[in-house]
């Protein structure tokens, strides 16, 4: 049997995966965007734009804006705090005891960690409590219910899949290139940041996407968490589909994620690819 026809046995399987639950899907929520809206729910076979009215609404505008500016924070400070995370675990003695840690949350129902961070930033919670009977303050703080929590929140569910692609491309890191960098009159920052972080970029990608993509979908963190103040198109979408019953809007709007997360992911690699092509210009110069 020729090889070219053994690599379509082997891909056979995971392509009709794709198509099944990948593409069959999207091209569905991608055609009820262009249907009309049934009277009780559901959608009508009959050609409508109605839904697209949405993307002229202030308050859907600033929704996706409050959207992405929560990801991209979200994202920031995940990666901001799993790559030192990353690297302690892998230059530890203890890396196995380590990793158990950073996975026991999977151990844990998602839904009763955020309520666990409930009752630690709640106004009748934890944290406030020891704060006013430390005579810090004379009112409880307002913790939760805004973008802060939401952001906080977000970034420890989030970690997890943050620091182990990290910690797998840090692992494999050959430590000796930094010390080598510094006998060269490297200084201990530009060690960091010009033999270091480029050797671990494949890693960083893995970890923004990981972030990114989940964040600008996320529902239960700002349902909870969030209130009126960080209202997220996850929630938007919820309400369409279970309360409003308007299925093509909310397809519309499960688009328009679609297409800011297809986007940002493009640019991000975009401008990935053009880092490395100036790095090695700049080797071979």
């Amino acid at each position: 049997m020729k090889k070219s026809k053994l690599g379509t046995y082997y891909t056979l399987p995971i392509a009709l995966w794709l198509i099944v639950f990948f593409a069959i899907p999207m091209v569905i929520v991608l055609a009820y965007a262009f249907l009309k809206k049934g009277t009780y729910g559901g959608v009508e076979m009959e050609l409508s734009l109605a839904s697209f009215y949405i993307f002229t609404d202030k308050v859907f505008l600033t929704i996706l804006f409050k959207t992405v500016y929560i990801s991209i924070m979200v994202t920031i400070f995940t990666v901001l705090l799993s790559i030192p995370t990353a690297y302690y675990i892998a230059r530890s003695k203890y890396k196995k005891e380590l990793l158990f840690l950073v996975i026991i949350p999977f151990w844990t129902n998602f839904l009763i960690r955020i309520y666990a961070w409930i009752a630690v930033l709640g106004n009748n919670g934890f944290l406030n409590n020891i704060l006013l009977k430390l005579g810090i303050i004379d009112a409880p703080l307002q913790l939760l219910y805004n973008t802060g929590a939401v952001i906080l929140i977000s970034v420890y569910t989030s970690l997890p899949f943050a620091i182990l692609p990290l910690y797998a491309v840090i692992e494999k890191f050959d430590f000796s290139l930094i010390e080598a960098a510094r006998d060269l009159g490297a200084t201990n920052r530009e060690a960091f940041f010009k033999v270091f972080i480029p050797n671990i970029k494949p890693g960083i990608i893995t970890a923004v996407l990981f972030t990114f993509i989940p964040a600008l979908g996320s529902y239960a963190v700002p349902k909870l968490v969030g209130g009126t103040q960080a209202t997220m198109l996850g929630n938007i979408i919820a309400q369409h589909l279970t309360v409003t019953r308007n299925w093509p809007l909310a397809s519309t709007i499960s688009a328009a994620l679609i297409i800011v997360t297809s986007i940002a992911i493009l640019l991000f690699m975009k401008l990935s690819n053009k880092e490395t092509k100036l790095e090695v210009v700049a080797e071979d110069e």
